[in-house]
């Protein structure tokens, strides 16, 4: 039955796929004569113009994408490196971000579930923080760091953060009681206790939360690089429009969302792992 539940779902997902491509296929077809409503005569006298629409069909994407993987790593200076580099460059933030992140977030967060005091304490600074626009502290970033690049790594860090924090608290606070009663039965000390009995049952809602951390900084590191440019993937999308070459915008575009699927397939392969199996 999940067998071919499964192969229908494949079946449909290529459906719809090929009927994107058709659609998209046709929509970007010349269209011979020009505009509506201007006569044949004109026409002749135009030597029957061809309108040709701006945007890249899929046959042509469809080369650019054979182009640009079959040599993902050239170099030819500042303004031309590979989709290979571009990738490794934004990737590289985006783990330095988000490690980062863990590292604080975690420790803070069992603290915070841990403890209804510093719970009801930090609760106004987390509200206050969590809203903001991780690009609004990328001036303040740049202004204080003067680097590019370890700017785009703290804005990966401030957005990061969140959601793991809230993830940990939550899942530490809701550990069983029970668990914990054995635990202090048994007169373990708190770090064994963190560590052999909370973190096992917390484990499901930190992964969790750090799924959702990455899929936001991987949002994110885009957008932070086309603001301070250089390398990365973002920086590409934003020269290759102010180059007119909407083909590779699309490209990247494709290249973007598969590697967040990836990075997503990664942590949902986690995730079942910790998962406990009633």
């Amino acid at each position: 039955m999940i067998k071919s539940l499964r192969i229908r779902s494949v079946l449909v997902s290529l459906l719809l796929l090929g009927s994107f491509l058709l659609v998209w296929q046709l929509a970007t077809l010349p269209k011979a004569g020009g505009l509506q409503g201007v006569d044949a005569e004109y026409a002749a006298l135009m030597g029957g113009a061809v309108q040709q629409s701006n945007v890249p069909g899929p046959v042509e994407v469809g080369k650019t994408v054979w182009e640009k993987l079959s040599n993902p790593f050239y170099d030819n200076g500042p303004n031309d490196k590979g989709i290979g580099i571009q990738l490794a460059y934004s990737l590289a933030r985006v783990l330095l971000g988000f490690g980062l992140a863990i590292a604080v977030a975690v420790p803070l967060g069992f603290v915070i579930g841990m403890s209804p005091v510093m719970r009801g304490a930090l609760d106004p600074f987390i509200q206050v923080l969590k809203p903001i626009s991780p690009l609004a502290w990328m001036p303040l970033a740049l202004y204080t760091i003067k680097d590019s690049g370890i700017s785009s790594i703290f804005v990966i860090f401030i957005c990061s953060i969140w959601p793991m924090l809230i993830n940990t608290a939550h899942g530490v606070a809701t550990v069983k009681k029970d668990w914990l009663n054995v635990a202090k039965t048994l007169e373990v000390n708190h770090i064994r206790t963190a560590l052999q009995v909370i973190l096992p049952a917390a484990a499901p809602t930190i992964l969790t939360g750090a799924r959702i951390s990455m899929g936001i900084a991987w949002l994110v590191i885009v957008a932070a690089e086309m603001l301070v440019g250089g390398t990365g993937i973002g920086y590409f999308v934003w020269n290759e429009w102010n180059n007119l070459s909407l083909a590779n915008v699309i490209f990247a575009i494709l290249m973007i969302g598969l590697v967040g699927m990836a990075l997503d397939l990664v942590f949902g392969g986690l995730l079942k792992l910790v998962t406990y199996r009633e």
